[in-house]
């Protein structure tokens, strides 16, 4: 995806600034006055600029996972695959 490299160039982000960003998303629209300002402060450590190019990543790739360019992780399921979520072993009794 091309945005992995913008990534790569942009400082990294904590769990708790990409949870702090999505709740400044919700509270800062787009029509919020000085919107990246605001997202900055709430996030903490990250400039207007940082904030907005985050955001500008976050825009190319939700566009890139609804045209389905992005394949679904193979998740692993626990148990076997009865249908019933008991292992093979319970399944024999």
């Amino acid at each position: 995806m091309a945005s992995s490299s913008k990534r790569s160039s942009s400082s990294s982000w904590t769990a708790k600034q990409n949870k702090s960003f999505e709740k400044a998303l919700a509270l800062y629209d787009k029509d919020t006055p000085d919107r990246w300002q605001n997202v900055a402060k709430a996030v903490g450590g990250k400039t207007a600029e940082e904030v907005e190019r985050h955001y500008r990543i976050l825009i190319e790739d939700l566009k890139h996972i609804e045209a389905g360019q992005v394949p679904f992780p193979n998740y692993r399921t626990t148990g076997s695959s009865n249908g019933r979520g008991l292992s093979d072993e319970e399944e024999r009794y």
